[in-house]
């Protein structure tokens, strides 16, 4: 499979329609090509598990802002915050959003290998020490990054808390206390950003292979999900 037919493939996310994605509709492989390999914009650095559109709607960037979750059925409202880390900075950040969880946590790999983002799975495990999901997640890292079909979510029920790396490699901290959270982000280099956009709010592909497939199926192994 080419390159460009490879790409489009992956392109139809959070429920878009094919047609839709019309910046990358007439591009050839050349063109798509040397798009993505483009992973530097000024200082942030992209992973490889997603590209913006090619007319570049949003520029990503490191930043936060704060979000609101709406519950459609019950109307609760909790407070989110929203973040997109350079490359170099992302895995620590995530790590250190783990810290104020608590000593034991529950954890849910979400995989979209085998559709699309509209129709991923999610994969639990609950009571796991924190400190051997940091370790494990450690020998993962290059595929937490770089798969797009694959996200990581920690939560601990008993606060409620819950961060969130997902398949677009955006942070994401639901909760009411998140003044632990906001200093983490800063600690590490993410300013507030009102004002910030992120690459799910335009055009955008995902990139996957079947090394992370198998390395996806391993880090379930290694965390007793079963898939």
């Amino acid at each position: 499979m080419g390159f460009l037919k490879k790409f489009l493939k992956t392109t139809a996310r959070d429920g878009e329609a094919p047609q839709a994605l019309s910046s990358f509709r007439n591009v050839s492989e050349d063109e798509l090509n040397a798009h993505m390999e483009v992973a530097r914009y000024g200082d942030f650095t992209l992973t490889d598990a997603v590209r913006p559109s090619y007319s570049l709607e949003v520029i990503p960037r490191t930043g936060y802002r704060r979000e609101w979750y709406v519950d459609q059925n019950s109307g609760t409202r909790i407070p989110v915050l929203m973040a997109s880390v350079t490359r170099e900075r992302l895995f620590d950040t995530f790590l250190s959003l783990l810290d104020p969880l608590g000593e034991s946590v529950d954890v849910v790999l979400e995989t979209s290998h085998c559709g699309t983002t509209a129709n991923h799975t999610d994969l639990y495990r609950e009571h796991i020490d924190l400190a051997v999901l940091q370790s494990v997640l450690y020998d993962f890292e290059d595929m937490l990054l770089d798969d797009g079909c694959c996200g990581i979510a920690v939560l601990n029920p008993r606060t409620p808390m819950e961060v969130q790396l997902d398949e677009h490699k955006l942070l994401f901290v639901y909760g009411h206390n998140n003044a632990e959270y906001e200093a983490a982000l800063q600690n590490n280099g993410v300013p507030a950003c009102d004002d910030i956009r992120f690459i799910t709010e335009a055009e955008h592909v995902h990139s996957s292979t079947d090394e992370f497939q198998e390395r996806f199926a391993q880090l379930c192994w290694q965390l007793g999900i079963d898939e």
